[in-house]
């Protein structure tokens, strides 16, 4: 018997027993389905995140206080200065810094009429909008007389304004109360979503000179004003390494650290952020692929079941086949031919299940847009054929064995 012949004869035979062959395909259909919709979120997610990094600026280092760590000795408190950002924009320490924004945040309550909300107020200077690639939907952003004049002027983020303004007023020119100081509304921020940092659209900007001025004087023991993180913008991505090293360099020298002591900061590469995320982005998806192949295994389990009940039914027929001159590779061929076809029929079935889920759940999440690779398909399907093959196989090899006049005896 031919391949061609056992496999119209595991049709027929799977054909005569439809609810049966339903059901045991049911396990693999599942398993597939959820190995494909699983990793379609893992590579969502892992997608989501990178673009989040990435969206917040390009070739972007972050320079914030302390060391990271559980181990370190200096992983608290702000140690960053408005001094230390004013260093490194200056081109003869940091050659290759193209801008510089220095950023303080706190939050505050905000009221405008009998609205009163807590925002995150966020005290920075022109540089920031362009180095964070925000961008200005109604009016403009701070500029460097608001930062010299210490300006009481405010930028709203899009869900602050329409926390502040949920009538939709022109928002330009009125007048919003920090800390019960008045403000004057001069900017609207366009709508930036949420990204693996969380939300900025609720965010208010202020000039930092302002926010220290007026609203939050922080300062270290020299009286420099603190800030909350430097973001560092380098002129091209191969020289990120070299302005992480210079910018190293200064704040040691700036911050009085010896050769032998830790750093009470940190600059953090952005592509070492998206390297970190991925990996760890990576070894979910990992996990929730295997907690899906145990559905897999389990559909597999099945398969056996039924093939060696299948052996049972038809041993007569095994007899007889055997009787005409069928020989054991034969018999062996047809019974796993027949695993085979349920299998992979199951995981082709698997697959739409899988894809179909996968845009359901992409639909109902506003942030994650699910992702079926091609190497995910494959994946699920190779598991799917080997399931059937391995679970398969015993049964075939024990049809195979049958004694041909037993086997006819068989009632």
């Amino acid at each position: 018997m031919n391949l061609v012949e056992s496999f119209r004869t595991a049709i027929d035979s799977l054909f005569a027993n439809k609810l049966r062959s339903a059901l045991t395909m049911l396990g693999v259909i599942i398993g597939v389905g959820a190995v494909i919709a699983l990793l379609s979120i893992g590579q969502g997610v892992q997608r989501f995140v990178t673009q989040s990094i990435q969206s917040t600026g390009t070739n972007l280092l972050f320079v914030i206080p302390g060391q990271i760590g559980e181990g370190s000795e200096r992983n608290t408190g702000l140690t960053l200065t408005l001094e230390d950002a004013a260093a490194i924009a200056d081109p003869r320490n940091v050659p290759d810094a193209v801008a510089v924004a220095p950023e303080l945040t706190f939050g505050a309550t905000v009221e405008r009429g009998r609205t009163s909300r807590t925002f995150t107020i966020s005290g920075t200077t022109p540089d920031f909008a362009p180095v964070r690639n925000f961008e200005v939907a109604v009016g403009r952003f701070l500029d460097e007389s608001d930062l010299a004049t210490s300006a009481r002027v405010a930028v709203l983020g899009a869900d602050a304004y329409d926390r502040l303004f949920p009538d939709g007023e022109y928002a330009i020119g009125e007048t919003i109360r920090i800390r019960n100081i008045p403000f004057r509304v001069i900017g609207v921020m366009e709508r930036k979503g949420g990204n693996a940092f969380g939300s900025e659209d609720d965010n208010i900007w202020v000039p930092i000179t302002t926010l220290h001025n007026r609203l939050f004087d922080l300062r270290n023991q020299r009286g420099e004003r603190l800030v909350t993180v430097i973001y560092v913008q380098v002129a091209s991505e191969d020289r990120m390494e070299q302005a992480t090293e210079d910018i190293t360099r200064l704040l040691r020298e700036r911050h009085n650290i010896r050769f032998r002591d830790e750093d009470d900061f940190s600059v953090i590469n952005q592509a070492d952020l998206v390297a970190v995320f991925s990996q760890i982005t990576g070894v979910l998806t990992l996990f929730l692929g295997s907690i899906a192949g145990i559905s897999l295994l389990v559909g597999g389990i099945g398969i056996m079941n039924i093939m060696l009940v299948s052996v049972t039914e038809r041993t007569r027929e095994i007899g007889i086949r055997k009787a005409v001159g069928a020989k054991r590779r034969d018999i062996l061929l047809q019974f796993l031919v027949e695993a085979t076809v349920l299998s992979v029929i199951g995981g082709l079935l698997g697959i739409v299940l899988g894809w179909v889920s996968s845009v359901a759940i992409s639909n109902l999440s506003e942030n994650l847009e699910t992702y079926v690779s091609p190497g995910a398909v494959l994946l699920a399907t190779s598991f799917s054929l080997a399931v059937g093959i391995f679970f398969g196989l015993y049964p075939a090899y024990r049809a195979s064995r049958l004694n041909p006049i037993e086997a006819l005896r068989y009632e």
